[in-house]
């Protein structure tokens, strides 16, 4: 995620053509998931007329947003990048970063999880067949790895290039407030804004629910609990930005008592006390109990395997924090 260095102004290739056509890519993939959303609350409709239980929209609505927040930003990215803004590229690039990195540690627990899940009989039904098994997984890992592997990679490479930089920084030589501060950390600011808004459908939708060091909390308390981290992160995000030492010490701090509470508590606790404390229907939590690798055990796996790559892009940006003289 290192920027590439320019000798000089004209030491470049023009690559506004790339950067348009990247551009549209973009906005293609942000219409994408645009139309995710209607087929979403189709999809549960239908479910809902099948089994005739009521349809419960409250369980997809997190998912919606997600949506609904990245069609706008991956539009807005691809227009950014179209009219050549240096502020598009530092955002794609990091953008690009996290989704790839995201798709390798999907795919590789795709690969361990969906041999599993194709391994139960749905209720009433009987298992697929060995064969029709392994074709399922290798085409939804394919389809996977062309979504979060070839396609973020394509823009990793294109969005690094220092041929597209100076493109960007010779049509837009306005300094942007992505120009504030390194690259590297403004990812883990941004990643820490995004982390007080992923806070928010749990505090609204889910009655609060959050792990607290082997049990879970919900109600009252889990709620003010959420306020409270909610109103730490704010401030390291903003504070990592401006690169202050303290900000990137309390993250650290912060980032290590939260995955200590998180393991513990589902080593030790029901991993379906906290769907049934969140509201999930009695029905839904039967369908996800007959899936015995859904346990919390398997879950520390998980979260492990996830939480690395933040782990480590945390102790990478230390070197450009610097205590004040």
């Amino acid at each position: 995620m290192n920027e590439p260095p320019i000798s000089s102004v004209a030491d470049f290739k023009d690559r506004h053509g790339g950067l348009i056509g990247f551009g549209i890519l973009v906005i293609i993939v942000g219409c994408i998931c645009a139309l995710f959303v209607p087929f979403m609350f189709f999809g549960l409709t239908m479910s809902s007329k099948a089994t005739g239980r009521a349809a419960d929209f409250r369980t997809v609505m997190p998912v919606v947003v997600m949506y609904d927040a990245l069609a706008v930003m991956f539009i807005w990215l691809g227009i950014g990048s179209i009219m050549t803004r240096r502020w598009a590229r530092a955002l794609l690039l990091i953008l690009a970063w996290v989704w790839l990195l995201t798709g390798v540690i999907m795919i590789g627990v795709m690969a361990i999880v969906l041999p599993m899940a194709f391994a139960h009989s749905p209720p009433g039904g009987q298992s697929l067949p060995e064969g029709t098994r392994i074709v399922m997984v290798i085409f939804m890992l394919g389809f996977m790895s062309v979504a979060f592997l070839i396609l973020p990679g394509l823009l990793v490479l294109f969005y690094r290039s220092r041929h597209v930089k100076a493109t960007c920084e010779a049509r837009d030589p306005v300094v942007r407030w992505t120009d504030a501060c390194p690259l590297p950390v403004l990812a883990l600011s941004l990643m820490l804004g995004f982390g007080v808004l992923s806070m928010l459908p749990i505090m609204l939708l889910y009655h609060g629910v959050i792990p607290f060091f082997g049990r879970f909390v919900s109600g009252v308390p889990g709620t003010t609990l959420l306020l409270v981290m909610l109103t730490l992160w704010c401030y390291c995000a903003w504070a990592t930005y401006k690169l202050k030492l303290a900000g990137w010490w309390i993250t650290f701090i912060g980032f290590g008592v939260l995955m200590v509470s998180v393991l513990i508590t589902f080593a030790r606790a029901d991993l379906m006390d906290m769907y049934r404390l969140m509201g999930y229907p009695q029905q839904q939590i039967e369908l996800m109990q007959q899936y015995n690798f859904l346990t919390g055990r398997n879950m520390v796996w998980m979260m492990l395997i996830c939480m690395a790559p933040y782990l480590g892009l945390l102790l990478w940006v230390k070197r450009y924090f610097r205590r004040p003289a």
